[in-house]
């Protein structure tokens, strides 16, 4: 006689119907699957009951947030848990350390909102800031504009509280590597009574202490210079932790959290580190480059200045823009150039260059300085100065690109597959390169935008998805480009992570 499992009876809502499901069984990729049920808990109990009703009746939880990620990490035939509605909670906030502890349903524009009386800031921020939560933004380890001076959601994860495998709650932090080592011991000899929590650091101190391993991580991850690396679990993160790396900062688990969608643990809470207020003065300079790959050359220049962010639209965006009413009005700094081969004016590649400061003075002289040295070089022919809301404009046409790319007429769309590779900001120029040679092959073309500051092109081929042929391109590209990628020792991922599209 077999026992039927009935749903688990949570304070929350079980949702099984089709409609519920349909809503659930996409995010913001290519991808889609139904699960079999969508969950919306009220409490750390009902997160319990849910991981124990997974592990009776073999199946796999999916966190999930918003669902604003680009690489199916939350599309799946398990049971999806929505946090988005009741951990939602800030918890503590202490100003004179710089630190704030959250619920992972909490938006990160609401949660600066929140620090901006206290003069404080969180950093990491997505094109989809104004509803992507911090729990998401963790698990896909995301960034952003600024990351040349934020950095990721992994550089400001202090520590968190979790529930494992087995329903067990836990807390990692940053730990000395005495401790550490004293932890992994007490683990080790509990033998029939070790817990999970005590399994986990033994095993990790065995794969990271074998020196086989140390070489394979540091020989295959990618190269320590380039900023954006979401492919995988970080291992070479925690192997650069002490004790084993000599004078290696302290073994906090949190670095391989950060990035790996999920599937390691259940966050509760989520203890975040924070920073003063961006400067008060913004100014961006919109270089117009006749090429990408001047603009991308002229990328290096512009670091030199200490940007908050280095930006590239590209002509086919700019063209979309001047078909759409809003976007053409946020455009009115584009100055198009003369193309002598057709007799018709083109749109340019600009390069987005943010030089905010604490005076306007200050910001002035930056871009007089930048903008000589790049005419010295042959690098762009006009250079804008935008501030206040002129500024403003132009970040609203960049966070638009996604959608303006949505529209493109006909059935072929820029597909994302490839499009957050990322390799050394000075590998750049080359790697984009071989790129579009590689799509000129096959006879394709591809929209680049984004983060140029950081070594990471969103690159979008033109691909149609509704044919056998536009399946086997999307394919083909994710490989050749995976081997270009490795190549550089970049990264598959920059942001969005590894998901269904690269698992």
């Amino acid at each position: 006689m077999t026992m039927t499992l009935v749903k688990p009876q949570l304070d929350g809502d079980y949702l099984d119907d089709l409609t519920i499901r349909t809503l659930y069984a996409t995010d913001a990729s290519a991808y889609r699957e139904m699960p079999t049920a969508v969950t919306i808990p009220r409490s750390v109990d009902d997160l319990k009951k849910l991981i124990a009703y997974a592990r009776a009746t073999k199946q796999s939880l999916i966190p999930r947030t918003a669902g604003t990620s680009l690489a199916g990490q939350v599309v799946g035939k398990g049971i999806v848990v929505d946090v988005s509605k009741h951990f939602t909670k800030i918890l503590e906030v202490n100003t004179q350390e710089r630190w704030v502890r959250v619920q992972p349903g909490v938006v990160r524009d609401e949660l600066n909102l929140f620090l901006k009386p206290h003069g404080l800031y969180y950093g990491p921020e997505t094109s989809t800031a104004n509803r992507a939560m911090i729990g998401g933004m963790v698990g896909n380890n995301s960034c952003g504009s600024n990351s040349v001076v934020y950095g990721s959601a992994r550089e400001h994860l202090l520590s968190v509280k979790v529930l494992l495998a087995d329903g067990s709650e836990a807390e990692f932090k940053a730990t000395e590597a005495a401790q550490l080592s004293h932890t992994v011991l007490e683990a080790s000899q509990k033998n029939g009574s070790a817990s999970l929590l005590d399994t986990i650091y033994v095993q990790t101190n065995a794969m990271l202490s074998d020196p086989v391993n140390q070489l394979e991580i540091r020989k295959n991850f990618p190269k320590v210079t380039v900023e954006r690396r979401n492919t995988g679990y970080a291992l070479d993160m925690l192997l650069n932790c002490g004790p084993y790396t000599a004078d290696g900062e302290p073994f906090n688990f949190c670095k391989l959290i950060a990035g790996s969608e999920g599937t390691l643990c259940f966050l509760t809470e989520i203890k975040l580190n924070i920073v003063p207020l961006p400067p008060t003065e913004s100014g961006l300079v919109a270089v117009h480059c006749h090429s990408i790959d001047e603009a991308l050359r002229a990328t290096l220049i512009a670091l030199k200045y200490r940007p908050y962010a280095v930006e590239l639209i590209d002509n086919i965006i700019l063209e979309r823009a001047d078909t759409n009413a809003e976007q053409r009005k946020n455009s009115f700094f584009v100055q198009r150039r003369a193309n002598a081969a057709s007799h018709l004016e083109s749109f340019p590649t600009i390069l987005v260059v943010d030089l905010s400061r604490d005076s306007r003075a200050e910001v002035e002289e930056l871009a007089t300085q930048m903008e000589a040295e790049m005419r010295a070089e042959g690098m762009g022919y006009h250079f804008p100065l935008l501030f206040g809301d002129d500024s403003k404009k132009i970040w609203t046409l960049r966070k638009a690109g996604l959608g303006l790319l949505g529209n493109l007429p006909g059935d072929a769309k820029a597909v994302a597959v490839i499009e957050d590779t990322a390799v050394d900001v000075r590998d750049q120029p080359e790697y984009i390169r071989e790129f579009n040679v590689i799509l000129k092959k096959h006879g394709m073309t591809s929209v680049h935008y984004a983060h140029a500051g950081s070594g990471e092109i969103h690159l979008r081929p033109i691909i149609n998805l509704k044919t056998a042929e536009g399946h086997r391109q999307f394919r083909m590209i994710a490989e050749e480009i995976a081997t270009l990628v490795k190549k550089y020792d970049g990264s598959l991922s920059g942001e969005h992570g590894d998901g269904r599209l690269r698992g």
